[in-house]
């Protein structure tokens, strides 16, 4: 599921939808790209490590059937006029782990990719609050095209610290439970970790940051809502 992590920047911003939205359930879905959207995040890492332990572990075969399961998931989007954006990003994150995998011949190096990118992303959010830039205000402010007004609150900028934080911690979970593995090799209980720690994980952080928000930023949230 290494393709998820590409979808995490286009749909960082996709928090600030939740936050702007009261009702929240169908800001989640909109924010983890649809019905379909859910369905395509962990099809290809399922349908990887399926294929692995059918075709006599060959990481290149499965990675290849992994890479067509995204390939067709995409054309159902574009048969039924959905947004591409979540697709698109997952495919391009999809096309890499199968390149890496074509270049090592290592079933685990189908999760490399993921790995760097959660790391990175952990990284920009720690860096981002250690100069009190935090990344959840940045991209809030960017969807609301609100700029960088919230830094002249501390309090909102204690807020949004916090949310970063939050994401940050997210992150590292990721990095603590699946990199032991993908250093012990064991390919089949990374497959399943990236699949319960992706779609679903994903979901509670924004679950977490709307809560966040609402207890602690009430201004926030009038404001956002306005």
């Amino acid at each position: 599921m290494s393709h998820m992590t590409e979808e995490h920047h286009d749909r960082s911003t996709a928090i600030a939808a939740a936050v702007e939205a009261h009702t929240g359930g169908e800001a989640f879905s909109e924010a983890l790209g649809g019905p379909l959207g859910i369905i395509e995040s962990g099809l290809p890492t399922l349908v990887f490590v399926i294929a692995y332990t059918a075709f006599g572990q060959d990481a290149t075969l499965a990675s290849i059937v992994a890479g067509a399961v995204g390939v067709l998931t995409t054309f159902a989007r574009l048969a039924r006029r959905q947004t591409l954006r979540y697709a698109l990003s997952g495919l391009a994150g999809l096309g890499l782990a199968i390149f890496v995998v074509s270049r090592t011949g290592k079933a685990e190096d189908f999760f490399l990719p993921g790995l760097l990118f959660n790391a990175g992303y952990a990284s920009v959010a720690v860096i981002s609050n250690l100069v009190r830039w935090p990344l959840l205000g940045v991209a809030i402010g960017l969807t609301t095209n609100q700029g960088t007004a919230w830094r002249s609150d501390p309090a909102r900028v204690r807020v949004y610290r916090l949310g970063t934080w939050l994401w940050a911690g997210l992150f590292l979970l990721r990095l603590a439970v699946q990199l032991p593995l993908y250093l012990a090799g064991s390919v089949v209980e990374l497959g399943v970790a990236r699949i319960v720690m992706g779609v679903p994980l994903f979901a509670v952080g924004i679950w977490m940051t709307w809560l966040l928000l609402r207890r602690h930023g009430a201004k926030v949230a009038a404001e956002l809502s306005a």
